[in-house]
């Protein structure tokens, strides 16, 4: 159950959030292919006395992929790491005027730099077909850059929602 089961419906965030974790529920099975592609390699290394390059990169690629779509899910879910210390203790709406200020200021200007900084690395990437500097390396290296604005503009949404839900509620005054 998440957080976002327990409070009162906002329609629009509601979906942006079920759109986010269904696209965090289908990348998640990059983790069962990476398990695969770890004990190839620890097959390969340890009994053949021969590992692959190839599968090394493609492990980090594959674990890039889902730490960075997770994080949009996280954000959903109400998963993420966060000091609840003092929060905890807050009134709903003073939570939700925190949330609301920190999203404004701090989260969304982070997450649009993040965003708008790596469209330039990637394209770059892309123009110079950025590969492994590792002989038998993975080809198309701007292929897995690609995922960092993909999964920022994902992040950038979920935040969105949760911004949604929280002045929505607030103007609401549904606690």
């Amino acid at each position: 159950m998440t957080e976002n089961d327990t409070l009162p419906r906002v329609p629009l965030a509601d979906a942006i959030d079920r759109f986010i974790q269904r696209i965090g529920q289908t990348i998640a099975w990059t983790y069962v292919v990476l398990v695969l592609v770890i004990m190839l390699q620890v097959i390969l290394r340890k009994g053949f006395s021969s590992g692959l390059i190839a599968l090394e990169e493609l492990q980090w690629h594959l674990y890039s992929i889902g730490v960075m779509f997770g994080l949009s899910y996280a954000q959903t879910t109400n998963s993420h790491i966060r000091v609840d210390l003092f929060y905890a203790h807050m009134r709903a709406r003073t939570r939700r005027i925190i949330e609301i200020i920190s999203i404004v200021t701090l989260v969304l200007p982070f997450i649009i730099v993040i965003f708008l900084h790596s469209i330039d690395f990637v394209t770059e990437a892309w123009r110079v077909n950025e590969a492994s500097e590792a002989a038998s390396g993975l080809p198309w290296r701007w292929a897995i850059k690609g995922v960092i604005p993909v999964s920022f503009a994902l992040l950038g949404l979920a935040v969105v929602s949760r911004f949604i839900r929280d002045f929505t509620l607030l103007i609401k005054g549904d606690d």
